[in-house]
Parts: C-alpha cells; sequence; structure tokens
C-alpha cells in the first residue's frame, strides 16, 4: 500500500529529455515527457482502446500518438484525434498528473490532483545558498520495498555493522538513541562524545583528534529523508549555542519513490559546509557517497528476499523504536486515504450534496 496524495520524485531533470520516457511509480504506468517549451509532462501510459504504453507510440508537436490505431491526446490527457472515426471516442483520454520543478529534480503528484500543493514539497534551505556546497548526486533502483529503506534511514545504528569503511566506526555500537515524533514523519538522533571520526568524514573534517559526532536522522511522511552529519572537536558538541568555527556539516537529502511492492527508486544529493566550490571535493563525496550506498543496497535487497520467504517469525530490536513508529503513523494516513481517495474533490462535494438530498 502506498500514499498517494504526496509528492514522489519521478525523475531528475536530467533524465528527462525530448523522448517519451516510460517510468514505473507506485505501480502504475506512468510517461512523462517534455513539451517544446521545456515544462515537463505525466500521463498514464495506457491507451484506452487496448493499453497499448503511449511509450511506444511517437510525439506529435506536444502531444502523443499512440502507435496502434493513431489515437492522439493532449498533456491534458484528452483525445484530441481518433482516425477513422466520425467523432472521439467516448471516454477515449488518459489520466494526467500534477508535477513540479524542484532542487533538479521532477516531482509527480499521485493522488487527488485537487489536493497537489508545491508547498508541501520537502524544504531544502541550504540550496542555493553560497555558503553551502552541493554534491548533486544520482540515483539507483534498489530491489526491496520503499519501506525497508525508510527502516533504514531512521536507524543509525546500522552504520557500525554495513558501512565500517564509510560512515560507521566502533562508537556507533553502542550509543542509545532518542526518538522524536512529528507532526511530518519521526526523527531518531544522538550524540557520541570524544570518539573517533568515521572513515569517510575523516578526509574532510578541518579539525585533528577526536570528536563530538551528532547523528540526525529524519523522515517524513511517506518517505523523504534528512540526515545530518555534525563533527565538532571533542568537548564542543551541543544543541545550543553557535557552532565551533571548525565543525562539520553535512545534510543528506533522500528520495524514496516505490516502483511496486518490491523495488524502489532511491534519488539523493547533499549540501555541506565546507569547500563549497571544491570540484575535487563534490567528486570525491559522489563516489564514496555511492559505494555506501551500494552496501546498503546489497543488506536491503537481501533483507526484502529474507522477509518474504521467512519460516520463522522476525524479531524487533531497541532500534527498531523509530522505524515502527513511522510505520504506524504512515499506516494511517494510508487507512485515511482508502475511501475515495482517489475521487476528485468536485465529484466527491457532488456526490455529498446528492446524498444530503
Amino acid at each position: 500500500m502506498f500514499l498517494r496524495n504526496a509528492w514522489y520524485v519521478a525523475a531528475s531533470e536530467a533524465e528527462l529529455g525530448d523522448d517519451l520516457y516510460p517510468v514505473t511509480l507506485l505501480s502504475e504506468s506512468v510517461v512523462l515527457y517534455r513539451k517544446s517549451d521545456g515544462t515537463p509532462v505525466a500521463l498514464e501510459d495506457a491507451c484506452p482502446h487496448r493499453k497499448l504504453p503511449l511509450s511506444m507510440g511517437r510525439r506529435k508537436g506536444d502531444d502523443i500518438e499512440c502507435g496502434y490505431h493513431g489515437l492522439t491526446f493532449d498533456c491534458s490527457g484528452s483525445c484530441v484525434r481518433a482516425p477513422g472515426s466520425q467523432r472521439i471516442p467516448q471516454g477515449a483520454r488518459v489520466r494526467s498528473y500534477p508535477l513540479a520543478v524542484s532542487y533538479g529534480l521532477i516531482w509527480i503528484w499521485m493522488g487527488d490532483p485537487e489536493l497537489a500543493d508545491e508547498t508541501k514539497i520537502c524544504h531544502v534551505p541550504e540550496w542555493g545558498d553560497p555558503a553551502w556546497g552541493l554534491n548533486r548526486g544520482d540515483s539507483m533502483v534498489i530491489p526491496c520495498n520503499y519501506l525497508y529503506m525508510t527502516d533504514n534511514l531512521l536507524d543509525p545504528a546500522h552504520v557500525a555493522w554495513v558501512h565500517q569503511s564509510s560512515f560507521g566506526n566502533a562508537a556507533c555500537a553502542e550509543e542509545p538513541l532518542q526518538t522524536t515524533v512529528t507532526d511530518v514523519g519521526v526523527i531518531v538522533s544522538r550524540w557520541m562524545r570524544d570518539v573517533e571520526v568515521a572513515p569517510f568524514y575523516a578526509k574532510f573534517v578541518k579539525f585533528s583528534g577526536h570528536c563530538d559526532r551528532k547523528q540526525h536522522y529524519e523522515v517524513h511522511y511517506p518517505s523523504q529523508a534528512i540526515i545530518k552529519a555534525l563533527f565538532t572537536p571533542a568537548g564542543t558538541g551541543s544543541d545550543d549555542g553557535d557552532l565551533h568555527e571548525h565543525v562539520f556539516l553535512m545534510n543528506s537529502y533522500n528520495f524514496m519513490t516505490p516502483i511496486d511492492e518490491s523495488n524502489t527508486r532511491y534519488y539523493w544529493f547533499q549540501v555541506r559546509n565546507f569547500d563549497t566550490e571544491n570540484e575535487e571535493v563534490s567528486r570525491q563525496f559522489d563516489e564514496d557517497v555511492r559505494h555506501a550506498f551500494a552496501e546498503d543496497r546489497v543488506v536491503l535487497s537481501a533483507v526484502h528476499k529474507g522477509m518474504a520467504n521467512k519460516r520463522t517469525p522476525n524479531i524487533d530490536l531497541a532500534s527498531d523504536s523509530g522505524p515502527l513508529r513511522f510505520r504506524r503513523n504512515l499506516d494511517k494516513l494510508i487507512a485515511q486515504e482508502q475511501p475515495g481517495s482517489l475521487i476528485p474533490l468536485a465529484q466527491r462535494h457532488t456526490a455529498e450534496q446528492q446524498t444530503e438530498a
């Protein structure tokens, strides 16, 4: 089950060119393309005649022509041409989806289009701020249910074992976690005092010796994560007051789009407070981050298979508190959508008025 009244990343701006671009999102087939003015469009990828994917057809200006019998659809999903018919057949239209472009990504609203509100897209306050450098990131498909990814991104403890050569070290194994439930999701965080700097970060920090490290793992419903890494000289770490002049800050923005119940497309980028214009640092960052995420991919794909084929019950650990609370609250949001969740508001109001009459 998926939350549909929400924004998901459909593609990066770089992925979408002039050609028809088929994607599967929340188990729905969608075709993306750009109009002649560059504006992105998203339509149901199925001609209403015999359901041939429109992505197997061809562009006709800003319209799409089906490759089977030539039915042609405009950007709104309306059929504007039906060769061999005197008039447009009843029901000859496909669904169109609201889109928004932000942070180099193309976002899609899969639910009631009247509820699509661009202000609900994850806010990135550092974007465009010259005080922050940008690692533009990438994407990958991970063969697992998206909730195993939200579990992972609310679990700072896993880095001690999965990422021993990058994000984690022995300091990450035992320190207790603090879980906070917010209106938009769940935060799991902790301070680790007077510890070694983990391998990934050691090459970038601007101080020597031990550090105070804060892990801040925050996931918003349904599947957007903000991971904040803070390293400061040992003895200077605090949630109050000014930060140390040599503090290392990296905020990682992570967006998980379910393809279906068993596969997820993962998009990410990071911002950093050091070497903001250094392209070599950005290149090295991107390379190391992709390596670490590949480690997650191996583990999460195996977790998905293991849980799908389990012969004995699984157990939960203390570190699962945040992920379990996130899942419970997301389940409630999904349940609230179920009665007529995809019926446009105008139709709902009409039905309610008829019922009252």
